[in-house]
């Protein structure tokens, strides 16, 4: 009797069609996973841009210069202030987040990831209030980030 080599025909396609099974119900598991990280790097902008201004009041408050337009250093980098609180001009680099791409030709700032996803953003509007902080807000939906 002749030893078998190899597999037959159909031994080969029965695994191709089990591959195909399974990368056809693993594939919409990972066809968001795109618009998810997007959503969590605004998400990220967005509370960078929290701690920013809330480092940056503390900083004013501590030095005692609580004048409504005022500068402070932090970093070596003066940030212009509007009611305690950084101005929109200068919330990334407050906040470091030079890697996104943002606007401030016009209030409120935008935030973008990139500049093919610019429905994905966080915004930031100035304090126009002493003592109350700036409106900081940002997309809700991975929708938004596809």
């Amino acid at each position: 009797m002749k030893q078998q080599q190899g597999f037959t025909l159909i031994e080969l396609i029965v695994v191709i069609v089990i591959l195909g099974i399974l990368a056809a119900t693993a594939l919409p598991k990972f066809a968001d996973l795109q618009a998810d990280a997007r959503l969590a790097k605004i998400q990220g902008a967005k509370g960078a841009m929290r701690s920013a201004a809330a480092l940056a009041h503390s900083v004013q408050i501590a030095s005692a210069n609580l004048t409504s337009m005022s500068t402070i250093v932090m970093e070596g980098v003066s940030i212009p202030m509007y009611y305690g609180y950084p101005a929109s001009t200068a919330i990334a680099s407050a906040a470091n987040l030079s890697e996104y791409v943002y606007s401030y030709a016009t209030a409120p700032v935008s935030f973008a990831v990139d500049t093919g996803h610019t429905g994905c953003y966080a915004l930031y509007l100035d304090a126009t209030v002493a003592g109350v902080a700036p409106v900081i807000s940002s997309v809700t939906s991975t929708s938004s980030c596809i």
